[in-house]
């Protein structure tokens, strides 16, 4: 799995290490048994629209992306088993909890470096 760095088309500086999830296993498993991730961390799962977090023991914020990498949709601490899902969506960004409130994301902003 690759390791990029993002930044938006607002912030001067990189955020990451970000892997992205491109193979059907890494897409499947997400961050499923994995740490809590740290930070600036994050999981960019690629052909995406939907995550759950059935058998996770922590909350994430998830950045819901279009074709062109511009963020569609944040759902900030999505909460051990639940689902969601934004239609549209090409790819999705998982950051620690509270990280995209913290990098300043919202919707319309376009993520690139991926």
């Amino acid at each position: 799995m690759r390791t990029v760095s993002l930044r938006t088309t607002a912030a001067r500086a990189p955020f990451g290490p970000v892997r992205v999830a491109e193979r059907g296993w890494d897409r499947t498993r997400g961050l499923l048994g994995r740490a809590r991730i740290e930070g600036g961390e994050g999981l960019l799962i690629t052909r995406c629209s939907s995550v759950h977090t059935v058998g996770m023991r922590y909350a994430i914020d998830v950045v819901f992306l279009d074709r062109e990498g511009r963020i569609a949709r944040i759902v900030e601490g999505l909460r051990p088993m639940r689902m969601a899902l934004c239609l549209g969506a090409a790819s999705v960004l998982e950051l620690a909890e509270g990280q995209a409130a913290r990098l300043s994301l919202r919707p319309g902003l376009l993520l690139e470096g991926w």
